[in-house]
């Protein structure tokens, strides 16, 4: 006999449609799969579920709270979108509907999503930041983002000076608000908004965007997935912040040093056979539109 998949659900009740949803589906996925737990806390640790699927009912930050939490742990998430964008998230509530069969079936293809592992080890800390293990002994914060890792200035806002390097190349300092590190996955995101450029998910890149630069000449550079990066803090605000997908965090002090690197864990996601990366970008973020009353 074949065991029905192990569905478990992560859900979020701040989103008002989700909970009547999720009461009309629980009849129906009951009936074909086994649904191993629901969470609705968005602070649980995934990393020990009993799951083939994580279903994912809210919006993109809330996969991406699911993805740090499943700790590395592969198994897939199927995003049901009930926010605003949903590039993550890329199932709306009725193409789930018409897709559930296929999941079970395993007719849906899968995509594996680049993640950023970041640390922070402070002023004292001296050792070769080119030896991971070296600097991972000491770090006093570690976070993963599958979207970005944001270094912003914060109050009272003065323009930050930073000192950032990539594989060991010379350090390139800039003064301006911080400075964005992505993946491909994250770059429709802050990424995007503050002039960086979209790279596809099937690339394997990560970007570096400097916020607000006081340069004419410090734009977005485009490196290798596997490229380590260090940002020196120089000089820093009281509120001189690091967020990783705007949601792990930790105050950023003067001498502090921020290495990013891949981690060894994808996340993975199952994507949505109605969805198309160009329309996506011209549905969602209006690329490539003409603008509004424009005279041809």
């Amino acid at each position: 006999m074949i065991r029905p998949m192990r569905l478990f659900v992560v859900a979020n009740p701040t989103k008002s449609d989700v909970r009547p949803v999720l009461t009309e589906w629980m009849e129906m996925m009951r009936k074909r799969v086994e649904i191993t737990g629901i969470d609705t806390s968005s602070a649980d640790d995934l990393s020990q579920i009993n799951a083939d699927v994580i279903l994912v009912l809210g919006g993109d930050g809330t996969l991406l709270s699911c993805a740090r939490r499943l700790r590395g742990r592969q198994i897939p998430l199927m995003g049901v979108n009930f926010g605003r964008l949903g590039f993550l998230a890329s199932f709306t509530p009725k193409e789930f509907s018409l897709h559930f069969e296929d999941l079970i079936q395993g007719k849906l293809k899968n995509s594996h999503r680049k993640v950023l592992d970041v640390s922070v080890v402070g002023v004292e800390v001296h050792c070769d930041l080119d030896r991971v293990q070296e600097y991972v002994q000491h770090r006093r914060f570690w976070a993963t983002a599958l979207n970005d890792a944001v270094v912003t200035a914060g109050p009272p806002f003065h323009m930050v000076q930073l000192a950032v390097r990539a594989d060991g190349e010379s350090e390139v300092r800039y003064f301006g608000d911080g400075v964005i590190v992505c993946t491909p996955s994250g770059s429709t995101a802050y990424n995007v908004s503050a002039g960086g450029p979209i790279i596809s998910p099937t690339v394997d890149a990560m970007c570096i965007t400097p916020i607000c630069p006081h340069s004419l000449s410090f734009r977005p550079l485009v490196i290798g997935a596997d490229s380590l990066i260090t940002i020196i803090m120089e000089k820093v605000n009281e509120g001189t912040t690091l967020f990783c997908d705007g949601q792990a965090s930790t105050q950023l002090q003067m001498g502090d040093k921020i290495l990013i690197k891949r981690s060894p864990h994808d996340v993975i996601l199952i994507e949505n056979p109605e969805a198309r990366l160009w329309r996506s970008y011209a549905e969602k973020l209006n690329w490539a539109v003409n603008p509004a009353g424009a005279v041809r």
